[in-house]
């Protein structure tokens, strides 16, 4: 990787967003960094991983549950730079609850943002991509993309179309010097998985201990949270040369949790 690739990695100012970031500064990508909250330290963020890294990082603001927005942190982004080359859609919410119980606006949120802004940026993306000679898509999927869990029908279902979404742009693509690939987290312990702990606590009458060890950990073989640097780690690879023939594929970091 060189200076001159840009990357995109949407809902990237904390957990797994902020540390494929970094690791793609780390490379020496010029980085967008993204969130819908537009507040003086998102920007600093940018500024760190620019100080850090010695690359041009800056912060678009883009509230990913709208699509005109979705679209328009990608135009943003090859207004700045000159090219998009690397766009990792990261960006995620959760909301767990029974199926008669799930509030609609959490539905439509989550489906919204999880999967409609990766159709979203995508499509803003490759016309910039095919026209530059190539590019890098990279989908943060779940192990929800592959296997289901109870209380989750709105996360479960959004993972799942990511995981079609990628396949089909794949093969779009596929002659056009662009890849688009999944990467498949296990239980990662970000702001978003914490978040989730109380609500698990209450759907499940446990105590946080146990809905770790029993709801969460239990599911991944390893008894261990996959690390935030691990998935990033996973994300440099399938955006260097050596991922050049790796399409339409996932890579789950998941602590063996699928191999079940």
């Amino acid at each position: 990787m060189n200076a001159q690739r840009t990357a995109i990695v949407t809902g990237s100012t904390s957990g797994i967003g902020l540390a494929v970031a970094q690791a793609l500064a780390a490379q020496g990508c010029n980085v967008v960094v993204n969130s819908f909250s537009d507040r003086p330290e998102d920007h600093e963020v940018a500024a760190a991983i620019a100080r850090d890294h010695k690359v041009e990082a800056v912060y678009i603001k883009a509230d990913m549950s709208k699509p005109a927005e979705c679209r328009d942190l990608v135009a943003g982004a090859a207004e700045r730079f000159g090219a998009v080359d690397i766009l990792v859609n990261n960006a995620g919410i959760q909301h767990v609850a029974p199926v008669e119980e799930f509030p609609v606006e959490k539905w439509d949120a989550i489906i919204a943002i999880n999967l409609s802004s990766a159709f979203h940026t995508i499509a803003a993306a490759l016309p910039l991509m095919k026209r530059q000679g190539g590019g890098r898509i990279v989908n943060i999927a779940s192990a929800h993309g592959l296997v289901a869990s109870p209380f989750k029908s709105a996360y479960v279902s959004a993972k799942h179309g990511v995981m079609g979404l990628t396949k089909t742009v794949a093969l779009e693509v596929a002659q056009d010097h662009v890849t688009c690939n999944a990467v498949c987290p296990g239980y990662v312990l970000t702001p978003l998985v914490e978040a989730q702990i109380p609500d698990q606590m209450k759907v499940h009458n446990m105590d946080r201990d146990t809905v770790v060890r029993e709801v969460m950990l239990e599911r991944q073989p390893t008894g261990e949270f996959v690390t935030v640097e691990q998935v990033a780690a996973t994300v440099v690879f399938l955006c260097s040369q050596a991922a050049a023939q790796i399409n339409g594929a996932h890579i789950s970091v998941d602590g063996g949790w699928v191999a079940q």
